[in-house]
């Protein structure tokens, strides 16, 4: 058998025992991944045991630069502000609607220069490009399309499972995979446009330092992270919490990394929701009706809320607001004043490569209220 196989099989054996491997041993492995040097079952083997062990940052960013270097289609929006980028992760237990997609648009119609990459689901039933499609963007468009819609709409979304964004084998990697791995948070971070601001939502509290550290060594200038916990102590979602206290890991510009509980009564939110009301799991059409209600004025209870809340982070990590509160208070202001529902509609209409046909998909839900 081939010496790269064995070796290749050695570290798959190391990590089944709880070792962590280097940031440059990490790149060297997943390099070998994505120019198919490694067989499928070695491949599946080695994302799996580096899942189950639980990554490392230096796992993290080892796998990110493999992705980002080799497997990575480059934008370079010509933007005035600085790019943010805000995700969840996925693989939390309370499965909610996608709440970052809402806090996005409420982000880019206040100002905030956003550049997403996103996937279809992987452990959902609707991922961010999954809601995306049923409102009509085109998110099998060219990387430049997406471009033109940061430069023109302060938006767009990069599709981390096509091959015009991840050519060489992330796409077919991501979607044969219905597991969540180590690519939900290192793919994630391979955005073409290389942000260096970021928010990141994660799936346990204690992947929350493990992330920040992540994004501090790849090279993110200011960023949050965060886990929420839910109001019945067990489980919780990548998301900051309006139920219950979220866990926060905040990088600033000079480095250091601060750590903080933030209670939902902090962000003066004007409704308390229960957990249920958060509840996603719908198809991505019944998805993309609630995020039109949110912003047309027609929900102004628990998701309203949770999606002003999950905004405040953009806005104070690109430094716009001083406070969560005050983010919170912002978000609400864009929404009621129509702007969230006037920037989605843009964007819509700039992110096609066909003329009108989002925007008349997006009046046939507007029909459907």
């Amino acid at each position: 058998m081939d010496d790269k196989f064995k070796s290749f099989g050695n570290s798959i054996n190391r990590l089944i025992a709880g070792e962590d491997l280097s940031r440059e041993e990490t790149k060297r492995l997943f390099s070998e991944i994505l120019n198919g040097e490694q067989t499928d079952i070695h491949q599946g083997a080695f994302i799996a045991a580096i899942t189950a062990k639980g990554p490392s940052p230096q796992e993290i960013a080892g796998a990110w630069e493999a992705i980002f270097n080799l497997d990575t289609v480059k934008a370079s929006p010509d933007v005035k502000k600085q790019l943010v980028d805000n995700c969840g992760t996925g693989m939390d237990d309370f499965k909610t609607f996608n709440i970052s997609t809402g806090a996005a648009v409420v982000a880019a119609a206040g100002g905030v220069c956003v550049a997403r990459h996103g996937s279809r689901a992987i452990t959902s039933s609707c991922g961010t490009v999954d809601l995306c499609e049923a409102l009509g963007i085109d998110v099998e468009c060219s990387i430049k399309i997406v471009k033109k819609s940061i430069e023109k709409t302060g938006i767009g979304l990069f599709n981390g499972m096509s091959s015009k964004v991840h050519p060489k084998a992330l796409f077919r990697i991501l979607s044969q995979t219905c597991f969540g791995s180590i690519l939900n948070i290192a793919a994630s971070l391979a955005n073409p446009a290389g942000p260096s601001y970021g928010v990141r939502g994660v799936y346990s509290k204690e992947m929350v330092n493990k992330v920040i550290m992540t994004m501090k060594e790849i090279g993110f200038k200011k960023a949050m992270v965060f886990y929420g916990s839910s109001k019945n102590g067990s489980g919780g979602m990548d998301e900051l919490s309006p139920v219950s206290d979220s866990f926060v890991a905040e990088l600033s510009e000079n480095g250091e990394i601060k750590n903080y509980t933030f209670s939902p009564k902090e962000a003066g939110l004007l409704y308390q929701p229960v957990l249920e009301e958060l509840a996603g799991g719908d198809a991505p059409h019944k998805e993309a009706l609630k995020l039109i209600k949110i912003f047309s004025g027609g929900d102004k209870k628990g998701l309203y809320e949770t999606v002003c809340l999950n905004a405040a982070p953009i806005f104070y990590v690109s430094g716009d607001v001083g406070s969560l509160k005050e983010g919170v208070a912002k978000a609400r202001d864009i929404i009621d004043s129509g702007r969230a529902m006037l920037k989605l509609r843009e964007w819509i209409h700039v992110q096609n490569e066909e003329s009108g046909a989002g925007d008349r998909r997006f009046e046939t839900l507007i029909n459907e209220l």
